[in-house]
């Protein structure tokens, strides 16, 4: 006869194995709510369906405007467009410099603001601003190391394209951009060249394979092979083909809306590289591989380039930063912060706006 104690060994491992054979199926259950995920958020299933309805919408009347234009070609054809897209998450407080540089402009230009819906009010406290009253699109949350930015461009664009056929510039600025000459020369740069996309493309950048494996080693693939890659500044002025170009694309955005893994966030800067990479593989010709945007990155401090502050503002500043290393100039510039406001107005209209 088996030893009591025996049996009641065998017993406490059978039941310690069938403990374990048990907990191995809810632990894959209860896993990933327990654990951090490996990614950063993604962006919500609704936004992307709403999106896409817009994105839809925005290719038809493009199409149908352009059918429309060959076809009737009128003699006497309104003006060419541009149209600034401001995207910001904090207050437009450059909206003052802003509405003194589309001044008696207003059959030229069309504004478009996409502001995180958290952000109230998105306008200086007691400032009427003919440019931007109404101009508010129905925004969606945006956020650092996500391709939340890259949605929110496409919805300017989309929106833009679907307000005015006449728009044939798309020019993405921030809160923190400034203009760094009148509107006439700005529309005179634009227009009075071969229309091609202010857009900078960089293909031999040191961080660019950290930046294409943010999402993993191979996700980019084969979509987006490492020697196609891009990177270049978010800040640009497409014209209206590149425009629709943006709107239209599935196929790159099912790879750039992938969020980045955790450990890369440092590494993470998709609509850097997004527009940058899309272009370069549809139209390169098309692009001018620059932007029009001057940002400083001399002293940037965790991803972010230098902020300029009131005592720099002065005359000899915007006289540098109009300056290029090639024969064209540059139309804005960024960052500035708030405190800027009354040193910019007061140099408006004697260096700023001065031609």
């Amino acid at each position: 006869m088996m030893p009591s104690s025996s049996c009641s060994s065998t017993s406490s491992a059978f039941l310690l194995s069938l403990f374990l054979l048990l907990s191995v199926p809810i632990l894959f259950l209860l896993a990933p709510r327990l654990l951090p995920p490996k990614t950063l958020p993604s962006i919500p299933s609704s936004d992307e369906t709403s999106d896409l309805a817009l994105f839809r919408r925005a290719i038809l009347a493009s199409n149908s405007s352009s059918a429309s234009a060959t076809s009737l070609r009128l003699p006497h054809r309104r003006p060419p467009k541009i149209a600034f897209l401001f995207l910001t998450n904090s207050p437009l407080h450059f909206a003052p410099l802003w509405e003194r540089f589309f001044h008696n402009q207003s059959h030229l230009f069309n504004v478009y603001v996409h502001a995180d819906p958290s952000l109230k009010p998105p306008l200086p406290p007691s400032f009427s601003s003919p440019s931007f009253a109404g101009r508010f699109i129905p925004s969606k949350p945006t956020h650092r190391a996500s391709p939340t930015l890259i949605s929110a461009a496409r919805r300017l664009l989309a929106f833009a394209l679907l307000d005015d056929p006449s728009n044939a510039y798309f020019a993405l600025v921030s809160q923190t951009c400034i203009p760094l000459h009148s509107f006439n020369f700005a529309y005179r740069s634009l227009f009075s060249r071969p229309r091609r996309s202010y857009i900078e493309i960089v293909a031999d950048d040191p961080g660019l394979y950290t930046r294409y494996i943010a999402r993993g080693d191979d996700v980019m693939l084969p979509e987006v092979p490492f020697d196609r890659f891009r990177v270049g500044s978010q800040f640009f002025a497409l014209t209206r083909k590149h425009a629709v170009m943006v709107v239209r694309d599935r196929r790159l955005w099912k790879k750039f809306r992938m969020p980045c893994l955790r450990k890369m966030r440092d590494s993470c800067y998709p609509e850097e590289h997004y527009f940058p990479t899309l272009l370069d593989m549809q139209d390169p010709n098309g692009c001018t591989g620059y932007t029009l945007t001057r940002v400083n990155w001399t002293d940037s401090v965790e991803g972010h380039p230098h902020m300029y502050k009131p005592e720099e503002v002065r005359p000899e500043l915007i006289w540098e930063l109009r300056k290029s290393n090639s024969s064209y100039s540059y139309l804005f510039a960024r960052k500035f912060a708030p405190e800027c406001l009354d040193p910019l107005m007061q140099i408006a209209d004697s260096v700023i706006l001065k031609d």
